[in-house]
């Protein structure tokens, strides 16, 4: 058993649903005048071997499975930390990739624009010589 210090009693007393009645509390945790004494899970096993009562060893087996719960409850937490982790590793990279295949094809898209204009001006340029061209007389086809 240990005594929490003013911080984690306040971190308490504004997370905790349950409400702790103190003298001229006016706030939540603005006026705290004890600091309360919490139990370890060794704790909990060491005071259940000095209790006796049937109360009392119901009340501790609650408190030793509501550990367990909490330290598989850490457990996965920080197993789907990782996970989280790794999915935004995951999703940077493709987001940089995103990016760089969508620079390629503005490149390529730009390079195609500056083609397609070269080909209008290759079309102009033959439809010019050949209206030249309507004006002088063709040859005749066939026998003379």
């Amino acid at each position: 058993m240990f005594e929490l210090t003013l911080e984690e009693t306040k971190k308490l007393l504004y997370s905790s649903r349950s409400q702790f009645v103190t003298l001229e509390n006016t706030g939540r945790g603005s006026n705290v005048k004890y600091k309360p004494f919490v139990f370890t899970e060794q704790g909990v096993d060491m005071l259940s071997s000095v209790l006796r009562s049937e109360t009392a060893i119901q009340a501790n087996i609650a408190i030793m499975r509501a550990f367990v719960r909490v330290r598989e409850y850490l457990l996965a937490a920080s197993s789907v930390a990782l996970e989280l982790n790794e999915l935004r590793a995951r999703v940077d990279l493709l987001k940089q990739e995103q990016e760089e295949n969508l620079e390629v094809m503005n490149d390529l898209s730009e390079d195609l624009r500056q083609d397609i204009d070269n080909l209008y001006l290759a079309i102009g340029e033959l439809s010019s010589k050949i209206e030249g061209k309507n004006n002088e007389p063709r040859p005749r086809i066939g026998f003379k």
